[in-house]
């Protein structure tokens, strides 16, 4: 079987696992305690939740589509 038939090579799959773990790190990051009815938790409101964890979702997604659109370059035959 030909390689050139795949629309992936194996980069692309390693980059988009790669682009898959950091968005899947960045949604563990906005996790946690929430607030009830009975106490409020001023936690849901801090920085990790609200600033870095959609910047680190951000960066995967953008990783991913990196991945798709790469495409290796071929060495040239003489």
């Amino acid at each position: 079987m030909d390689k050139r038939n795949f629309a992936f090579g194996r980069m692309n799959f390693i980059l988009l696992a790669i682009g898959m773990a950091i968005v899947i790190i960045g949604f563990i990051l906005m996790g946690g305690d929430s607030s009830t009815e009975e106490a409020f938790n001023p936690d849901i409101f801090s920085a990790r939740r609200v600033k870095v964890a959609p910047i680190v979702c951000l960066l995967g997604f953008v990783s991913m589509i990196y991945a798709v659109v790469y495409k290796h370059k071929e060495k040239e035959a003489a």
